[in-house]
């Protein structure tokens, strides 16, 4: 096992990836199975490769992602988080090209709570005047 690696932690939605980049040849495993088994989309692959591909890292570094919590689509966004935060703290000149596609940017965006009184979130019951 090599002795340098970068990690970065990467959040969305009720999803959190701990995300560590090894040098390597470009394999990706999540929670211990291959990339390609855990997100079954080509649009949530390409989602996380972007980091990668943006920087021309891809065939760089190994990924070593654990995540837990949400569903598949949180989880991807949690993992390319994580390997633009880790590919920060390998090199901090990759920031502004990372920063500037909005890769660094937290996505705040979740569920909003159901309120009492109300069916969900926002939607009333239905309004019967007799």
């Amino acid at each position: 096992m090599s002795a340098i690696q970068y990690y970065g932690t990467g959040r969305r939605k009720t999803s959190t990836a701990r995300v560590f980049l090894r040098p390597g040849n470009g394999a990706i495993t999540v929670n211990h199975r291959q990339f390609e088994d855990f997100f079954p989309t080509a649009v949530l692959r390409a989602e996380i490769k972007q980091p990668l591909q943006l920087t021309e890292t891809a065939d760089k570094f190994d990924v070593l992602a654990t995540v837990a919590g949400g569903g598949i689509a949180g989880q991807a966004g949690a993992v390319r988080l994580g390997i633009s935060r880790a590919l920060c703290e390998y090199n901090s000149e990759l920031r502004p090209a990372l920063k500037k596609e909005g890769l660094l940017t937290r996505d705040a965006r979740a569920k909003e709570r159901k309120k009492y009184g109300l069916a969900g979130a926002r939607k009333r019951f239905q309004f019967s005047k007799r």
